[in-house]
């Protein structure tokens, strides 16, 4: 056997083993990876920061960009505690495995349920956020998926380490280590992604060129996102202040984040009123703008002197700019005669990703979320919002901008699927040579039973 196919067995063979496992024993595992990562936190950190300081060497090179860096980062800030907090939200959360969703009584004594379980074995793709390699593994273990990562090369000592703690967890509880496996090459991907027999879902969250590959390559289902172009719309009835404090956030909190806007979208009645208070705004947080016609010309008649004026406000591009996931401190912006118009935009040009509008009119915020086609569509709020962790879902996997299975971030409920199961208690089974029209023949009852738990 190949190397990729004796991994993908090995993930199918640990995912069949853990069907029996009780879930308080996965609850267990997370609280022992917790354990074990937050011991084994300076080595961690030590690993970073050499993928830190390689990845900054490429940059000054040209080789990487500055948006890769700062996502591969775990030493600053909360991202660390951060990181270990998301284990324990996702211990917390209700097992999504074994629900009952559907309940009917077919006949006397024949029941059929409908009941949550696991996807199977994930292999999940990822560029530079070493924290993903744990987020995934603490998604996968809840909701009883196996699952084989494989991060960026930037990331490779992060990541190694990373795992080394997570299999040393793994091998002291009810999960096999295999359970969660981690790859270092592309070969090693393109062998996978012919492994349909024993990978079950495919999971890229990376750039559009990362996503689009593996679409194009793999035999396996995929689910995600190829972009994160989102947009913020500044309705005619918005309130200043609320559309400073919503836009710059949604732009600068974190610029290379797929949930960042990329796109500023004006109604025409707020170009003379809001528009200069929000460039102004954006300038001062070191934002370029990237203006059309008619939002260049209000700021150009600007009487007031601001020293970045000449530097950060541009003409755009409109063959590329509004189709462009910027992933730094560049925002298009564009004006629009209507809300139509703005919606009409929005699905033109985003990623269907997260789309916002500010108003104060429930009308407009009406037509809005219900208009436009994306997987989030906001009133009033940051874009930064769309995220698992602040949904309340403990971590997500990823994002998914597709219209099968799950959409938006990816929680547990978005790994796992179904599967029916019937029972008969009558003395002599259950044959469908029972039902019919002819004489003798019964009818189906179809009558719904209260369960939230298969009964056996």
């Amino acid at each position: 056997m190949s190397s990729a196919e004796e991994i993908a067995k090995a993930s199918k063979s640990a995912f069949e083993a853990s069907q029996l496992v009780d879930p308080s024993e996965r609850v267990k595992a997370l609280q022992i990876i917790h354990d074990t990562l937050a011991a084994k936190k300076d080595e961690i950190f030590e690993a970073n920061r050499k993928d830190v300081e390689a990845a900054k060497a490429l940059v000054e090179a040209g080789k990487l960009s500055v948006s890769l860096v700062k996502r591969l980062d775990l030493t600053s800030g909360d991202k660390f505690d951060s990181m270990l907090s998301g284990i324990l939200d996702v211990a917390a959360l209700p097992d999504p495995t074994g629900q009952i969703t559907y309940a009917s009584e077919l006949d006397d004594g024949l029941e059929l349920y409908r009941m949550t379980c696991p996807i199977g074995s994930l292999l999940v793709i990822f560029e530079s956020r070493p924290e993903v390699v744990v987020n995934i593994t603490a998604l996968a273990v809840k909701s009883g998926n196996s699952a084989i990562l494989k991060g960026g090369k930037e990331s490779l000592l992060t990541a190694g380490v990373l795992s080394k703690c997570i299999r040393e967890a793994l091998s002291k509880t009810s999960l096999h280590p295999d359970y969660i496996q981690t790859v270092q090459t592309r070969e090693e991907i393109s062998s996978l992604l012919d492994q349909d027999k024993y990978i079950d879902l495919v999971i890229p969250r990376g750039s559009n060129a990362l996503v689009r590959s593996i679409q194009s390559a793999s035999k396996i289902p995929v689910m995600g996102h190829a972009d994160g172009i989102c947009s913020v719309y500044v309705d005619e009835t918005a309130d200043l202040e609320k559309a400073k404090r919503i836009v710059v956030e949604s732009k600068t909190d974190y610029p290379s984040a797929c949930n960042a806007a990329e796109i500023l979208i004006l109604h025409q009645a707020v170009l003379d009123t809001i528009w200069p208070a929000v460039a102004t705004s954006l300038i001062e947080a070191d934002v370029h703008l990237r203006c059309d016609e008619k939002t260049l010309g209000t700021l150009s008649n600007l009487r007031y002197a601001h020293d970045r004026l000449a530097s950060h406000i541009h003409a755009a591009d409109p063959e590329t700019d509004f189709d462009t996931e910027h992933l730094s401190n560049i925002i298009s912006v564009t004006s629009v005669p209507t809300l139509s118009a703005a919606i009409q935009f929005i699905n033109g040009h985003s990623s269907h990703h997260t789309d916002v509008i500010i108003t104060e009119s429930e009308l407009a915020a009406s037509t809005f979320v219900r208009g436009v086609d994306s997987a989030g569509t906001f009133w009033n709020a940051s874009s930064r919002f769309a995220d698992g962790f602040r949904y309340g879902f403990g971590t997500e996997v990823g994002i998914s901008t597709g219209r099968v299975h799950a959409r938006g971030p990816v929680g547990l409920e978005g790994l796992v699927i179904y599967k029916y199961v019937l029972r008969s208690k009558k003395p002599q089974g259950s044959i469908i040579g029972e039902f019919g029209t002819g004489p003798g023949k019964k009818k189906y009852k179809h009558q719904s039973i209260a369960a939230s738990k298969l009964p056996f």
